[in-house]
């Protein structure tokens, strides 16, 4: 089984119990990794009850998180001048190429010309 990044929209879905069976199984079984990018999209959710907080805190707080390095800053460049793609897609694409690691995402369509 490969490593994993898991896009902020996935981390979402599988904590809001939105994902079918088959996946809600595929999370609870694998070593969760994400971007900062991630983590700040997902702790910075408008409106977020404390209850929904404390419950992404701990999971974050179960993860692996790549931060932004030098490598991933330039391979997000490259993928911002070579493809219309906001940054926080494109940080998260370029942090799943430098790592060579399977992205998950509810929207793959954002990502699949960045393989």
């Amino acid at each position: 089984m490969g490593q994993y990044l898991i896009d902020s929209n996935a981390v979402i879905d599988y904590l809001g119990n939105l994902l079918p069976p088959v996946g809600t199984n595929f999370m609870d079984n694998i070593i969760p990794s994400i971007s900062t990018i991630t983590r700040i999209e997902i702790l910075g959710w408008y409106n977020a009850t404390p209850q929904q907080l404390l419950r992404l805190h701990s999971f974050i707080g179960n993860t692996k998180q790549y931060i932004l390095n030098e490598a991933v800053i330039e391979a997000t460049i490259k993928l911002r001048q070579q493809h219309k793609i906001k940054t926080p897609d494109a940080i998260i694409a370029a942090t799943a190429l430098v790592y060579k690691l399977i992205l998950i995402s509810r929207n793959m369509g954002d990502f699949k010309k960045y393989q």
